[in-house]
């Protein structure tokens, strides 16, 4: 797979989902299609995604217009009513199982966070230690559920919790089964540390993006 080395417990390939089918509530608007630098907060996701996988699709929920412009699947949750983050979990499970059934588990990771590590996917896959393992990030002291990898093999299992739990955490379903939490530094800026999961959830957090972004594109010049 590009960008990383399969595991002898990982069945290739190793596709990935973006989670991009939330509400957006506290920013206002979807944030697959915010700007950043001049791309869409989605197309610099995937690209960055992209280097770690072998396929990318999106999950989302609302016409995606002109945010994705790289010719990549789009994804509609597979349980309607807008159930949160583990419904796009499940739908990355489903499709793939559908499009690529040789593959043991998917990649997902959030729409709102640009700065993900390079290296989140080999890290996650050497984290792994057993077969039905689920592998999440974690920084500075905190788990970052919504990067993980997950078993396509539990995709009934998290069916039958999403529409009976209430609650609908993701942690939650995680504490029952083995997982392992893999933990990524903060990166050293002139500014001082920053946590590559720095995520975006409000316009002020935009606003703050768009200041670290120079120091990913002056590591590019």
């Amino acid at each position: 797979m590009p960008g990383s080395r399969p595991s002898p417990l990982i069945s290739a390939p190793l596709p990935a989902v973006v989670l991009g089918g939330g509400l957006s509530r506290r920013m206002g608007s979807p944030k697959f299609g915010l700007q950043l630098g001049g791309q869409t907060m989605l197309t610099r996701i995937v690209v960055r995604l992209q280097l770690q996988v072998t396929s990318v699709a999106v999950n989302l929920n609302a016409d995606p217009a002109g945010a994705i412009d790289r010719g990549v699947l789009v994804i509609a949750d597979t349980v309607p009513g807008f159930l949160g983050p583990l419904a796009g979990v499940l739908t990355a499970m489903r499709h793939v199982a559908a499009t690529n059934p040789t593959a043991s588990h998917v990649v997902v990771v959030p729409t709102d966070t640009p700065f993900f590590p390079d290296d989140l996917v080999t890290r996650m896959v050497a984290g792994l230690t057993e077969h039905q393992q689920i592998a999440v990030a974690a920084s500075n002291g905190q788990m970052h559920p919504l990067f993980g990898l997950w078993p396509v093999a539990l995709a009934d299992e998290l069916e039958t919790f999403l529409t009976s739990d209430p609650k609908r955490r993701v942690r939650a379903f995680i504490e029952r089964h083995p997982s392992v939490t893999v933990d990524f530094p903060l990166i050293a800026t002139a500014e001082g540390a920053f946590d590559p999961f720095f995520n975006v959830n409000t316009p002020e957090d935009l606003t703050d993006a768009a200041q670290w972004l120079r120091f990913f594109e002056d590591d590019k010049t």
